[in-house]
């Protein structure tokens, strides 16, 4: 893999590409829609981010980094990335959000940790969905040799940090602890708790598989794949294409009926009940709070709505809105930077944010790597789309690390917070487990 930054070197002070190559060229053309950007990928060390078909699928590594930890870490990858699109010559056919040279970034939740990454695909496809899909690629076009996908066979499932009656423990902990804010006048409302779940196959996982089978079963989430963290989300944390941003709030869960009328009912209830209402609440505050101060104007759903997916239905809320214009000088933030700027929400933390993190420390006892943080892609002018990496696994050879949790406020019960939990694993666990 040509023109990668060794792990563990920041990059950041000197040329992004392989030493000595000069100027790296990159080029888009448009080519026929295949209808399809996950049919025939020809390795199993890929990237994407699709959704309803549309998106971008790629392989083999143009640059690569492994960004240090700190809360730094968002701006360190805009500033690497630049340095890598500023010394690429561009030829774009195309001219697409997702044209021209592109990074796939993957960032660690807690920004203590070590392991945000960000991939520069040597081949790139993409679709529209609209009929117009591109294949964008770094230096000459050659034919990749095509490795064989390889369902996962003989899966075995064990337990990550807390199997279940400690981690019911640490619900009811995170409950105390928000009653006992309360009584004394402190600020804690909400804390996102989550645990772990491991599957070892018997032959290396391949991902290309795991992707199929999640854009099949889950079209309406953004199936993502970056640096081995695979997975479907269904909440998108920011999206920008020029000054146009938007973002799809997620908090508040129950299950789908086993009829239509079953369905409605479990949804109203939703919609009418206190402590769903409650966590989706804090959600909503912290993505106003947090990317209000950046745009001219934001506009947001008054109140939640159903998002039915075919395992869950979620409480939902739409935000749009359009970017400040930057002053003399200055440029708009990017979609990394938003990606950073709106990091952590409530959905995934809980509210205050500072509070909230230290006790997920204390409560869930392992590093959720980039579990939780956002994921997903930027191009040279800034536009991308960032989701919350949410109904995933960490692959690493032979072996799967999967999350799931939930929102945790006052009148969280902990045996339905497990029951939430374990519904969230099947999407992942389905398509290990065929």
């Amino acid at each position: 893999m040509s023109g990668v930054v060794s792990a563990g070197d920041t990059g950041l002070g000197g040329d992004p590409w392989l030493a000595g190559t000069g100027p790296l060229t990159v080029r888009t053309t448009e080519v026929p829609d295949s209808g399809d950007v996950l049919a025939g990928l020809p390795e199993p060390a890929v990237v994407a981010w699709v959704r309803h078909g549309a998106g971008l699928a790629g392989w083999g590594e143009a640059a690569r980094i492994t960004l240090p930890s700190g809360e730094d870490r968002f701006t360190a990858g805009e500033k690497w990335l630049r340095s890598a699109f500023e010394t690429t010559v561009v030829t774009d056919e195309v001219r697409l959000p997702g044209t021209g040279p592109v990074a796939f970034g993957t960032f660690t939740f807690d920004a203590s940790c070590d392991g945000s990454t960000l991939i520069v695909p040597r081949v790139l496809r993409g679709r529209d969905g609209h009929g117009r899909a591109w294949l964008t690629t770094f230096g000459p076009v050659g034919t990749d040799r095509v490795q064989p996908e390889r369902p996962p066979a003989g899966v075995r499932w064990h337990d990550g940090s807390l199997p279940p009656p400690r981690w019911e423990q640490a619900v009811a902990r995170a409950v105390a602890a928000i009653k006992a804010s309360d009584r004394e006048g402190g600020s804690l409302r909400k804390v996102v708790l989550s645990r772990d779940l491991y599957a070892t196959a018997a032959e290396p996982i391949d991902a290309r598989v795991l992707l199929r089978r999640l854009a099949s079963r889950y079209p309406d989430c953004y199936t993502f794949a970056c640096d081995g963290m695979v997975g479907a989300t269904p909440e998108l944390l920011i999206q920008r294409a020029w000054r146009a941003v938007s973002a799809l709030v997620l908090a508040g869960t129950t299950p789908r009926g086993g009829t239509a009328a079953e369905d409605d009912a479990l949804g109203a209830a939703l919609l009418a009940d206190a402590k769903n209402t409650e966590e989706h609440a804090y959600a909503v505050a912290s993505m106003r709070d947090s990317l209000g101060p950046l745009c001219e104007e934001l506009d947001i759903e008054p109140g939640p709505v159903l998002l039915k997916l075919p395992n869950l239905q979620h409480l939902a809320t739409h935000v749009r809105g359009k970017l400040a214009r930057p002053g003399p000088g200055g440029s708009l933030r990017s979609a990394l930077g938003l990606a950073g700027a709106v990091h952590p929400t409530a959905a995934v933390c809980g509210t205050p944010t500072g509070t909230a993190m230290e006790l997920i420390r204390e409560l869930e006892q392992m590093d959720r790597e980039r579990y939780a943080g956002p994921v997903g892609w930027m191009d040279a002018s800034g536009n991308g789309e960032w989701g919350i990496a949410l109904r995933c696994a960490q692959l690493d050879g032979r072996t799967a690390r999967l999350f799931a949790g939930g929102g945790i406020v006052a009148g969280s019960d902990p045996e339905a917070e497990l029951a939430e939990a374990q519904v969230k694993f099947r999407p992942m666990r389905n398509a290990l487990d065929f």
